[in-house]
């Protein structure tokens, strides 16, 4: 998993550097999206019409976490390419979708709007596949460390969806 170029006590500290910067970057995505959703799990959400598929709440910190871990060391995994090919596509791609990922919080938790919330997250799963295509050539590691992401998105789109459905 270590990139090719971390053969010294300088670069593997780059190398460091920029997958905490990385790190940092997501999980603060994620803790402002759960900034917004906290206040409104026991009330707002708590009164919605959801299908009998909805997994627990419980379930959605360890799995985001998760998947927000995944997403850092993909793109620091890019990033790490940066000396071998072009990365600013498959950044910029990613960058688009962690705005769309923090974006639907606030849509869907933060202003109870769950058609904002759908049209959000059908974009947000566009992007992901965009990201995980331009990550795969650039490393198909990458790649393949957004595939439960992607999985888990496509599971959000169905659960948002139905939800919007229910309480229309």
């Amino acid at each position: 998993m270590w990139p090719e170029r971390a053969v010294n006590g300088s670069a593997l500290r780059q190398h460091w550097c920029s997958l905490s910067v990385l790190l940092v970057v997501c999980l603060a995505v994620m803790a402002l999206g759960a900034l917004v959703t906290r206040p409104a799990i026991a009330g707002w959400y708590a009164q919605l019409a959801k299908p009998a598929w909805t997994p627990p709440k419980e379930i959605f910190g360890p799995v985001w976490t998760l998947l927000y871990l995944g997403m850092a060391i993909a793109a620091w995994l890019v990033w790490c390419q940066r000396h071998t090919c072009a990365i600013a596509w498959p950044l910029g791609l990613f960058t688009v979708q962690l705005v769309l990922n923090g974006a639907w919080s606030y849509c869907f938790f933060g202003q109870h709007n769950l058609l904002a919330a759908l049209v959000d997250i059908v974009l947000l799963w566009c992007s992901i596949v965009a990201t995980l295509l331009a990550f795969w050539r650039v490393r198909p590691l990458a790649g393949w460390l957004l595939v439960p992401y992607l999985l888990w998105v496509t599971y959000a789109v169905a659960l948002n969806a139905a939800i919007w459905r229910l309480n229309v």
